[in-house]
């Protein structure tokens, strides 16, 4: 199973958290304590990230699959909050197993495929000299060198275990299911329940192109915009993200 973290032990509806490529639970830590004054709050390492499990499988069921066990385990349903990559996978959970998922809330990401790739970040990581890093802010500079941008730097870190000289992700598996990891499989289903797609201001991931997509899978969805933030809403405006999905997940009925 996935290896997760828990954050408060309050009644009520849990919250599951699920974060984006090359991020970890642990990335999500503040949003959850602080969600967590409220709410039992459940953040997870996705399967090739982390803690958790490494597998040549990388697709979006695999993924989804991972989180039912998850909510199975601790007991269900839950409200699933997902990001980018984790957001895909909260909405195949929620069309594949729409009994696990009370309220949905998905973080800048469409159900729709991406021309973009995110290779370059995998191929800065196999480049860093691990055997030269005794300390993140060599492996940051070392990323820096080759054309990372500074925030990035930090957050890709996060994820390098320096006493061990390796990344705590399976570059190998990510790179082999780099086309799968920016597609979407095609859904003849639904999911009834509340959907908040929450995306940046700053951010071209969700467009009203997208629309017609998500509300065909998703009809009881919300579009909601934070004005300053980028793809990366929850980093750039956190107390904005957790305002929003804190009184989402309060005010809508499910």
């Amino acid at each position: 199973m996935l290896s997760y973290s828990e954050h408060g032990n309050i009644d009520g509806t849990p919250v599951l958290i699920a974060h984006g490529l090359y991020g970890s639970g642990r990335n999500w830590g503040v949003i959850a304590k602080r969600l967590s004054d409220t709410r039992r709050v459940i953040t997870v390492d996705m399967r090739n990230h982390g803690q958790s499990f490494w597998s040549d499988d990388h697709g979006y069921a695999d993924m989804a699959g991972d989180l039912a066990q998850v909510i199975d385990t601790l007991g269900g349903p839950m409200d699933v909050v997902g990001h980018s990559m984790g957001g895909k996978a909260a909405m195949m959970l929620a069309l594949n197993r729409p009994d696990t998922v009370r309220r949905l809330v998905v973080g800048d990401i469409a159900p729709v495929g991406y021309g973009h790739s995110q290779m370059q970040y995998i191929d800065a990581m196999r480049a860093v000299d691990l055997t030269k890093v005794t300390r993140r802010s060599e492996a940051n500079d070392q990323l820096a060198a080759l054309g990372v941008e500074p925030a990035l730097c930090s957050f890709l870190t996060q994820s390098l275990d320096v006493a061990e000289a390796r990344w705590r992700l399976n570059l190998d598996a990510l790179a082999e299911n780099m086309p799968a990891i920016l597609d979407f499989p095609k859904m003849n289903t639904s999911f009834e329940g509340p959907a908040l797609f929450l995306s940046g201001g700053a951010s071209d991931y969700v467009t009203r192109d997208h629309r017609p997509t998500i509300r065909a899978l998703f009809p009881r969805t919300r579009f909601v915009k934070i004005p300053n933030a980028g793809h990366w809403l929850h980093a750039d405006d956190p107390r904005a993200f957790e305002g929003t999905v804190r009184a989402y997940l309060d005010a809508e009925a499910p």
